[in-house]
């Protein structure tokens, strides 16, 4: 059964994102998905629409550009945004002093200006409307840096600290801004940042569909 609200989500074209497209879809959720790769996003989006008879639209954008970042405001913008999930990211595996510039740029630009200035376009409309939900998907390593993830791990702390902030401010205006801290997740993650996830112990990962209904689970409590 389809649903007038809509959810926008970053990062959507695979692992959390994608599992929250399709928990959300099964919800009776319209869709707007956001990723780079549009081929991807495209699959996703008429898979999603014919099991669950909801709209999906596919964006392509790529977060860590100005160009990007200032589309995906105006959609938030533009349309009645009922839950944002503010998924994309990604975490180089590297030292301070070996990764590129090019990487370190990128990283902080996805992590926390994206995120920030997302999550500052859809507030206004959430809060006039006195309902709304924003997701911003961090990460426990917000609380344990280590050598060879010292960026990701102070980016994923301002997501944290941003996340208590805003819901204290947005709160009185009926709006639920949720951090979601996963731990070790099977995603294809690691690969991108560079790590074969065969170097974890997997018997101590949940399985991305895991992390996202405890996410939802906890959401639906008003956490």
């Amino acid at each position: 059964m389809s649903s007038s609200k809509t959810a926008l989500i970053t990062g959507a074209s695979s692992g959390l994102g994608a599992v929250y497209a399709q928990r959300l879809a099964a919800r009776g959720y319209n869709l707007i998905l956001v990723a780079r790769r549009a081929e991807k996003l495209t699959a996703l989006a008429a898979e999603l629409e014919h099991a669950h008879g909801v709209a999906v639209r596919s964006f392509a954008a790529d977060l860590t550009t100005e160009a990007g970042i200032a589309s995906v405001e105006q959609l938030l913008r533009d349309d009645d945004i009922a839950l944002l999930v503010n998924n994309a990211g990604m975490g180089p595996f590297a030292t301070t002093a070996q990764m590129s510039h090019a990487d370190a740029a990128a990283t902080l630009t996805l992590n926390v200006t994206a995120l920030m200035r997302l999550t500052r376009a859809v507030l206004p409309g959430m809060r006039a409307r006195k309902a709304g939900h924003v997701v911003n998907v961090g990460s426990v390593m917000a609380f344990f840096p280590s050598p060879m993830s010292a960026l990701y791990s102070a980016t994923k702390a301002f997501v944290l600290t941003f996340s208590r902030g805003v819901a204290d401010e947005a709160r009185e205006d009926g709006v639920l801004v949720q951090a979601v801290l996963p731990a070790g997740t099977v995603t294809d993650f690691y690969e991108t940042a560079g790590i074969s996830i065969d170097n974890f112990d997997r018997s101590v990962f949940m399985t991305a569909e895991q992390l996202v209904d405890a996410g939802l689970a906890g959401m639906d409590r008003g956490e």
